[in-house]
């Protein structure tokens, strides 16, 4: 049996380029696919931080429903968007080689580093370590695409603002003008592309299985382990970065309070062989050494 795969995807630059990437690793293999653009969401309410609009998993709960509905046979995410537990039918059917992880500052110049200053970025993660970093600093919210967020930065008085490497980089948008901030621990899969399907569709599952990438898989399984077992479904500051170095997994994790002050983290490598349960161990180590009060704390605010 064949069939035309149907590609569910946002209808961001970014989100096609993600879905077009995916497309052609088909095509290469044989298979014949078309796109199928999507609002969500969280690409229609701009004016709103994510975290206020009390909806996990925003960005891929049209694309869910559009799947389990039968109006699409696949969906491609970044990863990082993609909640720990994913909707019951739905499976991960391939975690494609990981892109650059870090997240960047796009700057007007470094000065306002020395002072006073304002960045803009929509993630509490990001706004707790800056403000872990910069206490004295401004933080305002950025919400839209890759490109729409260029332009408002573009057009305002902030001295910066924080994005993914990888989504730059992907569509080629990374300006001169950038910092790497490698300090700041990136959100767990951060860099990584996922394609999920219907655990009922052996077709699509056999057809996206040679574009796994085992290693990344790795690493972004005990990240997002880690994720599921500090935050408890409850959006947090969360940090968590899984390397493979000679056959050895290093793993940094954190959490942080909302406003930068506190954190917890935890720095570990095990063998790669041997990664089975480990980002759970490591995020019950980070909530035994205080993060249950500080999660708590957070679950106090948001909620």
């Amino acid at each position: 049996m064949t069939k035309t795969i149907r590609i569910g995807t946002r209808d961001s630059e970014l989100a096609l380029w993600q879905a077009n990437t995916v497309k052609a690793a088909l095509e290469n293999l044989g298979h014949t696919a078309v796109l199928v653009p999507v609002k969500s969401e969280g690409d229609l309410n701009l004016d709103q931080p994510l975290y206020e609009m009390g909806i996990t998993g925003i960005f891929t709960k049209t694309l869910d429903i559009a799947m389990i509905t039968g109006k699409i046979d696949i969906a491609v995410h970044s990863m990082k968007d993609v909640p720990t537990a994913l909707p019951k039918g739905i499976v991960e059917a391939a975690i494609l080689k990981r892109a650059n992880s870090a997240d960047i500052l796009l700057h007007k110049g470094l000065d306002f580093l020395k002072g006073d200053g304002t960045i803009a970025t929509g993630s509490l993660r990001r706004k707790a370590q800056w403000l872990h970093k910069y206490p004295h600093h401004k933080v305002v919210d950025l919400r839209g695409n890759v490109n729409t967020r260029l332009k408002k930065l573009e057009s305002s008085d902030w001295g910066g603002a924080i994005f993914a490497a990888a989504g730059l980089e992907r569509i080629n948008l990374t300006p001169s003008n950038h910092l790497s901030l490698d300090w700041m621990i990136p959100a767990p899969a951060q860099g990584a592309m996922l394609v999920v399907a219907m655990k009922n569709d052996p077709y699509c599952l056999e057809a996206l299985s040679p574009l796994n990438h085992v290693e990344t898989e790795t690493c972004v399984h005990v990240e997002r382990e880690f994720l599921r077992v500090l935050e408890g479904g409850c959006t947090a500051p969360i940090g968590a970065l899984a390397i493979v170095k000679e056959k050895t997994l290093h793993f940094k994790g954190a959490l942080f309070s909302l406003d930068g002050r506190q954190n917890v983290q935890v720095e570990k490598t095990v063998s790669l062989e041997n990664t089975h349960n480990f980002g759970r161990d490591w995020a019950l180590e980070i909530l035994n050494n205080g993060g249950e009060d500080l999660m708590k704390e957070i679950k106090q605010v948001l909620n």
